[in-house]
């Protein structure tokens, strides 16, 4: 007879094995290794479990198991997340991050709003102000973990575009963060205690002026990363998740902040490398899995394959247009803002954290979460063909030289 840890310990291995596979796949594909991850949790394994391939890999207390571990995956990444964000790319950038930003943002609120308006009805959302505020904050979403990536495999990220898109893409999610947080306090989740709300104020006080000179001592003092240091920042991101989870937002905001008060220099690179790595071939490919027993296939019939199509024009249109529009007026060439609103599309995990999020809170149905997922998948694949097209690697060599050739003297 086989037992609960056996099965477990068998998910775990197809779930790790099917991802890097898939993963393989798309990046030989010329897309991020984060979408095929991504297809193996959501769309092949439920299709197993919907077709009594395997039906014994997910009884109820597996599931369960499955879920704590995806949430530990999910603090795990977020905490990277806030590493990431590098401060010095939110200063000094001027006016044109100013504007690409900011219209990154209103347009695709207010086009999510409109959105909203039209899909309430249909989908019955538990809180109507909620389910707003969250449509319009999810297709305002840019990935910037998938983004930095991109820019990365194809040779970016020193490029002007792609340094402003690095920027846009981080003070996006800082306001995305923010309004999320909004969205998650006007479900009124917690009731009875909502007052422990105001408790966010001195966490961040404690997070900004007891934490952040603590976790310099110990990663930048002391100049090396130690087995201890390193479990005092795990524990300090799962402790600060837990303080957020229980003050009524989520928890993933708490560990997003740990990531961001986190020392910029000293044993930080290591810290980061070592958490993305582990997280990133085993708990990662759990959320996905968990995320994709959401998924509900009957999504895909001719009413929402009409909704699927609003609700793709709203997400490119609100990105691209918002990007394209505030980079030309800012005077940027054809190219460069085609090229920035194409970056700025990408939403990969983040969005697919964020959609989590709504369907747990009952902002979401099952069939408008899968809809938002694909929507997801959708922009986030869409990158690569069209920046091949639209900045080849000629294109790119150029962007690179020119600088070069501006400083040497005539």
């Amino acid at each position: 007879m086989t037992s609960h840890a056996t099965t477990l310990l068998l998910v775990l291995a197809l779930i790790i094995v099917l991802a890097r596979a898939l993963g393989a796949g798309a990046r030989a594909l010329g897309q991020p290794p984060v979408i095929g991850e991504v297809l193996a949790g959501v769309f092949v394994l439920p299709l197993l479990i919907d077709t009594g391939l395997a039906d014994g890999l997910f009884p109820t207390a597996i599931r369960a198991d499955l879920s704590a571990l995806a949430n530990i995956g999910v603090a795990l990444f977020m905490f990277v997340v806030g590493m990431e964000l590098d401060g010095d790319l939110l200063r000094g950038k001027g006016k044109l991050a100013a504007a690409v930003s900011t219209a990154c943002i209103v347009l695709p609120l207010g086009l999510g709003v409109l959105l909203a308006w039209f899909l309430a009805d249909a989908h019955a959302p538990s809180q109507r102000t909620g389910f707003f505020v969250f449509l319009a904050v999810a297709l305002s979403i840019t990935a910037f973990p998938v983004l930095a990536r991109i820019l990365t495999d194809r040779g970016m990220q020193r490029t002007p575009v792609g340094s402003l898109a690095l920027t846009c893409a981080a003070i996006n999610d800082v306001f995305a963060w923010v309004l999320l947080a909004v969205a998650v306090t006007l479900t009124g989740q917690g009731q009875g205690n909502q007052w422990l709300v105001l408790l966010v104020f001195p966490y961040l006080a404690i997070m900004l002026w007891v934490v952040k000179p603590v976790l310099r001592r110990l990663l930048v003092d002391r100049g090396k990363l130690t087995p201890g240091a390193l479990a005092v920042v795990i524990a300090g991101v799962l402790l600060s998740a837990a303080a957020t989870e229980w003050i009524g937002l989520h928890l993933i905001f708490g560990a997003f902040l740990f990531g961001v008060v986190m020392p910029r220099d000293g044993a930080r690179e290591l810290v980061h490398d070592k958490v993305a790595e582990l997280n990133g071939v085993l708990l990662l490919p759990i959320f996905f899995i968990v995320a994709g027993l959401k998924v509900d296939l009957s999504a895909f019939s001719t009413a929402g394959f009409g909704e699927l199509a609003l609700i793709l024009a709203c997400a490119i249109a609100g990105k691209f247009l918002g990007a394209f529009g505030a980079a030309r007026l800012s005077g940027m060439s054809t190219r460069h803002s085609a090229v920035l609103g194409t970056l700025m599309n990408t939403r990969g995990l983040t969005e697919l954290i964020v959609l989590s999020i709504g369907a747990e809170l009952g902002l979401l149905d099952a069939k408008l979460y899968t809809l938002m997922v694909v929507m997801a998948l959708v922009t986030t694949a869409m990158a690569g063909p069209l920046l091949a097209w639209l900045y080849p690697p000629s294109a790119i060599t150029a962007d690179l030289v020119a600088p070069r050739r501006a400083k040497t003297p005539a």
